[in-house]
């Protein structure tokens, strides 16, 4: 059968099943309702006020994961696990997202105090219209502040400083806070790799160790890593430590 004769037959069946859909419509058709999104002029100062304060909480929650990351206990977790599992050789076990959740947990109950601080002092007075919009946020940046400034050396205060050409405070509250957080990451960044070259030692030693045995009997064609592995994940498990880290990291924050 040619295309045309295909046609010719498939055609009428088509149009006589869209008519009698057609037909049938009203006795099924569903009602779908539709958004509209658009923007009115307004008097109200009110509305305004209402209005620039929902995009600004729509662009605080779009940019949520780069603020748990600068502000909070996350990137000293993240740092630290991911050079345990490198000590340790495992390659991906623990799993990124095993690691990660882990952190972002951690990172709930270090910050706990802290966020409740910032409910109590700012979110709930306005929540109960107490305060303003702008106090508000002026209160909730008082308990973060003071979060960070425990866990930020000087020296890395200083740099930004000199490097944003700002006036030499000569209290904490005379430090801006886009000078405070790249300088809380930096303290963050240094100390989780103190830690990590701390947690290196021990399964070094155990390489080195397994090595140095294996050239000793003449079998250099067998990777040390494949023998050291068990003895490290063994002295891994004997000391707890995941207990050990996890404490330790915990209580440097407090």
């Amino acid at each position: 059968m040619t295309a045309a004769r295909r046609l010719a037959v498939w055609l009428p069946a088509a149009l006589a099943a869209a008519a009698l859909l057609g037909a049938a419509a009203p006795a099924w058709a569903v009602n779908v309702p539709t958004v509209q999104l658009g923007v009115e002029g307004t008097d109200d100062p009110g509305r305004v006020a209402t209005a620039l304060e929902i995009v600004f909480l729509l662009t605080v929650l779009s940019v949520a994961p780069a603020i748990l990351l600068m502000t909070t206990s996350f990137t000293r977790l993240a740092v630290v696990f991911g050079f345990l599992r490198q000590a340790i050789g495992t390659q991906q076990m623990p799993p990124n997202q095993v690691l990660i959740g882990l952190a972002l947990f951690l990172t709930f109950f270090i910050m706990q105090p802290t966020w409740s601080e910032v409910n109590r002092q700012a979110v709930q007075p306005y929540l109960n219209e107490e305060i303003g919009f702008t106090t508000a946020l002026e209160r909730a940046q008082g308990p973060l502040r003071a979060f960070m400034f425990r866990q930020t050396r000087q020296k890395d205060i200083a740099l930004f400083v000199e490097t944003a050409k700002v006036a030499p405070p000569r209290t904490p509250d005379d430090v801006p806070t886009m000078v405070l957080i790249p300088a809380f990451m930096v303290s963050e960044l240094k100390t989780a790799f103190q830690i990590g070259f701390l947690l290196y030692i021990p399964f070094l030693i155990i390489d080195m160790v397994v090595a140095s045995v294996l050239l000793s009997m003449g079998m250099m064609m067998l990777p040390p890593i494949l023998i050291s592995l068990p003895f490290k994940l063994l002295l891994f498990v004997l000391v707890d430590g995941w207990n050990l880290i996890v404490g330790s990291l915990v209580r440097s924050f407090f």
